[in-house]
């Protein structure tokens, strides 16, 4: 007797598979009202009107990851941080520097409408996948100039309010507790993801995160609360060095190719713009001559460091006001103070020039 195969039965099993599906979001709905209706009880929740905005909490950077099971480690994404307020129906994503930015994102603005809270603030990164399953920042660039709806996903690791009760006095274990009960009631088919962690043993975590090619990972103290500046409840080690460097200007190509053939970059120390390097590597074509029309439209006559740097091929340097941001990668610091082998990676728009600095562990 032949088998009789799964796909020859659609209608039964479809109808099935909807009914245990239903049955699911329901029960996860259901653990989640519950977590909800315990909030007067949670341990640091205070009862409070849905704040406009609260600063995120920033990492501090470390050569190693903390030891110990008091820390959590979770991914670290490679993205433009976001928090989201949600009010009633209407979500708002705004950056690290309070601009709203819902605009850009608007699948996700619709997505975060299922999840079953009146009220709530979260934070996370929107990040784009490239093809090994790794957030890109170039990738994530290159979505926003294109439109890019489908494509963004919203890794979200943190709940910081949520239905009428402040949660940033609360431990972060149980801040993350209730944040997966959230999602997990709204689905898992859809852009919004919970940003999971491992309890303990950093150092292995890192290791793996590197071996698999990721930027590295932010460690967390599972008792801490949330607190808008940066400290060292949160921890963060990179894989590779990445950071965002102030744009001074640009040198001209020399190989008859149109737009920039180097950016000028530099870093803020103590309140003074001083010199790091130029990248020439990492740019399209079109982003060559893009950069170019934007720094002439930001042209100066004098460089804008405060001591004029004497590296070589900056006598031809077309100058500008310190107003953009870039992402660059590179191996390291040489021991005057530039970068080496660096790769442009991407504007950046949600970071100031004057809160670039050098980061060192």
């Amino acid at each position: 007797m032949v088998a009789i195969s799964l796909f020859q039965q659609p209608a039964r099993i479809q109808d099935t598979n909807c009914r245990l599906k239903a049955e699911l979001r329901t029960l996860h709905l259901w653990s989640y009202v519950i977590k909800a209706s315990n909030l007067k009880s949670l341990e640091g929740a205070l009862k409070s009107a849905l704040p406009e905005f609260i600063a995120p909490q920033l990492a501090t950077l470390v050569k190693a990851a903390p030891s110990g099971d008091d820390w959590l480690h979770e991914l670290k994404f490679d993205g433009y941080r976001m928090l989201c307020r949600i009010d009633h129906g209407k979500v708002r994503f705004y950056s690290r520097n309070r601009i709203d930015w819902t605009a850009r994102f608007p699948g996700l603005a619709q997505a975060m409408k299922s999840l079953p809270a009146k009220t709530a603030m979260l934070d996370g990164e929107v990040v784009v996948m490239d093809s090994r399953g790794h957030t890109s920042f170039q990738k994530l660039q290159q979505a926003m100039g294109k439109g890019g709806q489908g494509v963004f996903i919203y890794e979200i690791f943190d709940l910081l309010y949520l239905d009428g009760f402040n949660l940033t006095k609360s431990p972060l274990i149980e801040r993350k507790r209730l944040l997966k009960g959230l999602i997990d009631s709204s689905g898992r088919s859809g852009p919004l993801r919970y940003s999971d962690h491992v309890e303990g043993n950093g150092a292995e975590v890192f290791k793996q995160a590197c071996k698999k090619g990721l930027e590295g990972i932010v460690s967390k103290l599972a008792t801490s609360p949330y607190d808008s500046t940066r400290n060292r409840n949160w921890l963060k080690v990179k894989c590779s060095k990445q950071q965002e460097f102030v744009i001074a200007g640009y040198t001209p190509s020399k190989k008859g190719v149109p737009g920039i053939g180097s950016l000028i970059l530099g870093v803020y120390e103590k309140g003074k713009l001083v010199y790091t390097g130029r990248v020439g590597t990492g740019f399209s074509l079109k982003k060559r001559v893009e950069l170019q029309k934007k720094l002439d439209e930001m042209a100066m006559k004098e460089s804008p460091f405060a001591t004029k740097p004497k590296a070589p091929g900056l006598s031809a340097a077309h100058w500008a006001t310190p107003k953009l941001v870039a992402e660059v990668t590179f191996t390291e610091w040489t021991s005057d103070g530039a970068i080496r082998h660096p790769s442009f990676q991407g504007l950046r728009e949600d970071k100031k020039p004057t809160e670039v600095h050098r980061e060192l562990p």
